[in-house]
């Protein structure tokens, strides 16, 4: 058989468009955030066929109508237009895919009987192509494409690397919802082991604990970040924050353990914070592979003159930020000592500080701060600037401002604990 320079040409196209087809479904399977995964999908779709327009319907619940429409395609003067306007329900011709979930090509939606127009604002659309994507055997939406550049309706070979591009789509929204309940039931199981921030009137106390902003990266893991805030038998209080290495559900267990047993030391031993670390240090060691832990803890008492003194040591964790009335801020970064699990044997520092009446004291871990492109003291700089500028707020509506304003890229979780004095001199903190 002699091959003419139309076969050949053909032949040609025909593995072009499989390597593109082969490199598309690699594309859409290696992403795990589902919204990425919808628009990528119409977008390659777009590019297999020469599609000027595409868009992806996710059905609802009862499988009748469309949730959520997701155009791909519109200029910015299209998008303006059709500002205010209602996405598709699902009616008319794009409802027919619903009814039937087979492939469709329409060579002028105009004369189809099915078509019921297109509201004002729309662009002009002559030609269409709809593919079902299905996800465990039931029909989670459709894809939608129209306009091919060159001006030609969709044809059989455009609707067979379609149909064989909706099947991996439909494997890649499936393993996209898996992903996204196993990070949200991380996120969840994470956030139980934490505890509620007790009444410590006439303090006031917050603590928000927020996720890395990469988890997308890292689903199904758990951060090590902790912190607790208590009253102590003897009437002062104690608050820590810690971070355990690591992002498992070893880290996530052994800081439930760590915190559990600090809480069980600072009420029997009463001792220095200081004291009750060192303890606590050697008491991991001895009956637990005790991961290494950075960890700040901190007892506040009554002082003279209406103040407050705050006796805190820290294990290799970033210095608390106090910050006064009047915005005036310092780093209490006394010498810290070594981390948890490193040697149980070298003392540990202490340091002692007034707290003046109205003040806030703010404890954190490096994921609040960090960036791996920049040094660790410009995002300390860059934290206490936003912790002056909205000091004047609520704690709680403080605490998440600053962690929305978190100066770090962002790699890591990060946990922030507030405590602030009360404004007056009262001393009853109560028993």
């Amino acid at each position: 058989m002699t091959l003419t320079a139309e076969h050949v040409s053909r032949l040609s196209q025909a593995n072009e468009r499989m390597r593109a087809l082969l490199g598309a479904m690699t594309g859409i399977s290696g992403e795990l955030d589902l919204p990425a995964v919808l628009r990528r999908i119409v977008a390659t779709a777009m590019e297999l066929v020469g599609a000027r327009y595409g868009a992806l319907g996710v059905l609802d619940e009862s499988g009748e109508g469309l949730s959520e429409f997701i155009p791909v395609g519109l200029s910015t003067a299209e998008s303006e237009r059709l500002a205010g306007v209602p996405f598709p329900r699902g009616r008319g011709l794009l409802g027919l895919l619903i009814e039937r979930p087979e492939p469709v090509r329409v060579r002028c939606i105009q004369d189809h009987p099915d078509s019921v127009g297109f509201p004002p604002g729309h662009p002009a659309m002559r030609t269409m192509l709809g593919v079902a994507i299905g996800v465990r055997g039931r029909v989670y939406g459709n894809l939608y494409l129209s306009e091919r550049h060159d001006g030609r309706p969709f044809d059989k070979g455009d609707e067979a690397v379609v149909v064989a591009l909706a099947s991996a789509a439909g494997v890649a929204v499936e393993n996209a919802r898996l992903f996204a309940q196993v990070r949200d039931s991380a996120e969840n199981f994470q956030r139980m082991l934490l505890p509620r921030i007790p009444d410590l009137a006439p303090f006031e106390a917050a603590a928000v604990y927020r996720t890395s902003t990469e988890r997308g990266l890292r689903a199904g893991q758990v951060g090590g970040d902790w912190y607790d805030a208590l009253r102590l038998p003897d009437g002062s209080l104690g608050v820590v924050i810690g971070d355990v290495v690591g992002h498992d559900l070893a880290a996530a267990a052994a800081m439930a353990q760590i915190r559990h047993m600090l809480r069980a030391l600072l009420y029997v031993r009463h001792g220095s914070p200081a004291a009750v670390l060192a303890e606590l240090d050697r008491t991991l060691g001895a009956i637990t592979d005790q991961p290494i832990t950075t960890a700040c803890l901190a007892r506040v008492a009554p002082a003279d003159g209406g103040r407050w003194r705050l006796t805190w040591t820290s294990a290799g964790h970033p210095p608390p930020l106090l910050v006064a009335a009047d915005g005036t801020h310092t780093y209490l970064d006394g010498e810290p000592g070594l981390p948890l699990g490193v040697d149980p044997d070298v003392p540990r520092p202490e340091h002692t500080v007034e707290l003046p009446p109205g003040a806030t004291l703010l404890l954190f871990t490096d994921g609040l701060v960090e960036d791996r492109t920049r040094s660790i003291e410009s995002g300390l700089a860059e934290f206490a600037g936003h912790a002056t500028e909205h000091i004047g707020r609520p704690l709680d509506v403080l605490c998440r401002t600053l962690a929305d304003l978190r100066p770090s890229d962002g790699h890591d979780d990060l946990a922030l604990l507030a405590l602030r004095t009360p404004a007056d001199s009262a001393h009853d903190i109560g028993t």
